[in-house]
């Protein structure tokens, strides 16, 4: 099963409500949702979602500046990012965008329809569809051999065995979000960088351990 995450941040309960009641029948999607801009990107940085849908209109922190702290961080950077929004005027779209947004979703919106129009914004059909599935296989070998490579890392810490891993890490944080995997880009970079560092002397093996194990867990859930 190919699964996208999904983060939706809204400040409304009956909205967030609602989107989950209109996603919940299409195994396609995982969500999670916040109430709040900073709950929004603490969890876009320990979960990784795929995609963000996210409200304008919020108190603590308007959507416009949800997005620029989240492209102003490399760990979160690459997500893409769809606004939900009551002003449904082409000119407040067209601004958005020109934020950097990947989309606009009217509300009110059609319950029935919401699945489609955030398929829309990651590539599950079409032309990269036949190549998604093949990165999911790649996505599925590389798996195999980090979860060797933390072994040995685990038993005897070596330089050689450092190097290969950044090199996976690496591919993969380049090729992710090609195929709407905006997560496993965000995870593979966090590895390629602490493994970096560390053979720069710069982290811990702590480091390594941690962001190994975070990349694996979010392979697993795909």
């Amino acid at each position: 099963m190919i699964n996208l995450h999904l983060l939706l941040v809204d400040d409304e309960s009956d909205i967030r409500q609602t989107v989950e009641a209109s996603l919940a029948p299409d195994p396609f999607f995982i969500l999670r949702d916040c109430a709040s801009g900073a709950e929004a990107l603490a969890a876009a940085v320990a979960w990784r979602p795929d995609l963000i849908l996210l409200d304008v209109m919020m108190t603590d922190m308007d959507g416009p500046t949800v997005l620029g702290r989240l492209r102003a961080d490399r760990r979160t950077a690459p997500i893409p990012v769809v606004f939900f929004t009551a002003r449904a005027e082409g000119r407040e779209h067209q601004r958005l965008r020109a934020l950097g947004a990947a989309g606009v979703i009217a509300k009110p919106f059609d319950p029935l329809r919401l699945a489609a129009e955030l398929r829309r914004y990651v590539a599950v059909e079409g032309i990269l569809s036949p190549a998604r599935e093949g990165f999911l296989r790649r996505l599925e070998a590389d798996a195999g051999v980090l979860s060797d490579y933390r072994r040995r890392w685990t038993q005897r810490p070596s330089k050689a065995t450092l190097t290969r891993i950044h090199e996976i890490a690496h591919s993969l944080a380049g090729a992710g979000g090609i195929y709407g995997f905006a997560g496993i880009t965000c995870a593979s970079a966090a590895l390629s960088d602490a493994a970096e560092n560390n053979l720069a002397g710069r982290a811990p093996p702590i480091e390594v351990d941690r962001a190994l194990n975070g990349l694996l867990e979010r392979i697993g859930a795909h």
